[in-house]
This record gives C-alpha cells, structure tokens and sequence, in this order.
C-alpha cells in the first residue's frame, strides 16, 4: 500500500507534449515565466522523484511543468501509469499536447533547418506521419489539445497564458537599473531613459564625491522644478506602459536609468522611481556602475 502524501505539499503538474515543431519549446518560456520549474526530455520513471525534491523545497502549491516527446518515446507507455500515480498522491496533473498541421510542422523544419528526431528515408513527411502514431497515447490522456497551426509565436504565449495564469497573480516583475553611458548601455533594458539633462552633482564641489543614495544629493537633484516636471511626466507614461505590457503577457519589463557616469543623477532617479512603482510585483533597483572609480580623467558624471 502506498503512503499518502505528506499534507500540504501537493504540486500543480503539467506535462507539456506534442509534435516536434508545434511550439514546445516556446510554451516552456511560458511556464517558466509564471514560475514553474521546468524539467525537458526526463524519463516518467524519475518524475515522481523530481516532482518530491521540488515540493520539498518549494513547499505547497509548487508548480512542475515537465517536457515529454518522442525523443523519449522508449518510456511513452509508462506515462500513463504515472500520471495516475501522481494523481494519486494528491498532485493536480494537466496534460497539454501541442498540434499543428502536416503542413505547418513541415514548413517550420525547412525554416529553421532543423533535423527531425524521427528524421530519415521518407523525409520530413514521413517522420510526422511517425511520430504522430507513436505520441498517439499522450494525445488520448491529454486534458488540452491545443492546434497552434495559425498561432504566432506571440498568440501562442498570450493563449498559455490565459489558460495558466488564471492562479498565478504575480503579475509584471519589474527592476529599474541606474547605470553610465561611460559603461554602455544594459543589454537586459526593455526601455533606457537618459537624464544627462538634469542638473549635475558633479559641478558642486560638496556634492561631487557623494553618490545618488546620499540624502544631499537626492535632495540636490530631484529639489529642481525640471525634475520634478520630469517626475510628473514619466510617472504617468509608466503607469500608462505598465498594464499595456501585463495585458500582453510580458512577464518581466527592465527600465534603465542613465547618466554619464552611472554615479548621481540616475541613481536618484531609479530610486525615486522605484517607489513609484513600488505597486508592481517586486521592484528591485539596481546601480550597476555605483562603485566604480569616478577618476577618469576628462570625465564628468
């Protein structure tokens, strides 16, 4: 006789599956960003493993997404078996397969110069018309069938998630990063705002070598009557943006703050905006070149 599961360490499942060239790979993004631990290509006989360790360390309610195909098709029959296992034990399983048509699947492989895993004499055609009669079992068990023939890349995102995000509320993660253009850019930046225009600590002499995070300087640069306008503007395009992006289903929104040195100016900014935000689902700032020397010569912060 098994054990019952330990209470409160239940898990929400989904195993996502399908043809190879339906969109997989772009759903485990998906999962990902809502925050489920993402497990591709395992073999059934370790899941219910994989699944006690991540419960164990997630604690209730932990979310596992787990990536089955025919590359493990030797294991397919066991799927079965153990799904109803898990069911078993107090998880709550979804099965997803991904689908599309012949058609499709085929002129994805020739766009992306991909070999099919089922690739051999017969070609592309024929390695579809495979693989479908050997995932044909998966396809039965499956909760969703979902047939991304017309979807884009983006409809496909923006399905998943109205389909899975119906419990998961954390909504856009936002950080606000300072940094120098001396430095260049961040590449992770969705949107760079330059304030190299506002007034600069740099030319006060008691304020020169403090940083964006002293009082003095905060008060310095955000006391000016075009920071504040400035405050004022971006204040009501963020929280115009914001919710557009949520409703698109971006998951993660990065704007960076920038000023010659990365130093004074942006430091106080991203700060400021920081509170500002402080609505969205875990602001965090980081000052990337904050430490850095500011001894250059021929520089100004």
């Amino acid at each position: 006789m098994k054990p019952e599961r330990e209470a409160g360490r239940s898990s929400r499942v989904v195993l996502l599956t399908g043809l190879s060239g339906s969109g997989k790979s772009t759903a485990a993004k998906v999962f990902e960003d809502l925050g489920y631990f993402c497990v591709d290509n395992t073999p059934p006989v370790l899941l219910p493993k994989i699944i006690d360790l991540v419960s164990e360390a997630r604690g209730e309610g932990a979310k596992i997404a787990l990536v089955a195909d025919v590359r493990v098709r030797e294991f397919l029959p066991d799927f079965a078996r153990v799904i109803a296992d898990l069911r078993e034990r107090g998880h709550g399983v979804r099965v997803l397969f991904l689908d599309a048509d012949d058609e499709v699947l085929m002129r994805r492989f020739s766009e992306t110069r991909r070999k099919h895993p089922l690739g051999g004499r017969g070609g592309a055609k024929e390695a579809i018309r495979r693989e479908r009669k050997v995932l044909t079992p998966l396809r039965e068990m499956a909760d969703t069938v979902l047939n991304t023939t017309r979807f884009t890349v983006h409809q496909l995102r923006d399905d998943l998630l109205r389909r899975f995000r119906v419990q998961d509320k954390a909504g856009l993660g936002v950080s606000v990063i300072s940094f120098g253009y001396r430095y260049g850019i961040p590449l992770e930046a969705d949107m760079v705002v330059d304030v190299r225009f506002l007034s600069n600590p740099n030319f006060i002499p008691g304020l020169k070598h403090l940083s964006g995070l002293d009082r003095k300087v905060r008060a310095h640069v955000l006391s000016a009557q075009t920071t504040k306008k400035f405050m004022r503007l971006m204040t009501s395009f963020l929280h115009f943006l914001l919710p557009l992006y949520t409703k698109e289903g971006k998951a993660y929104f990065t704007l960076g703050i920038g000023c010659t040195a990365g130093r004074h100016r942006s430091v106080v900014i991203a700060e400021a905006l920081l509170k500002i935000l402080a609505g969205a689902s875990a602001p965090a700032a980081v000052h990337r070149d904050l430490h850095r020397s500011s001894g250059r010569r021929g520089s100004v912060p």
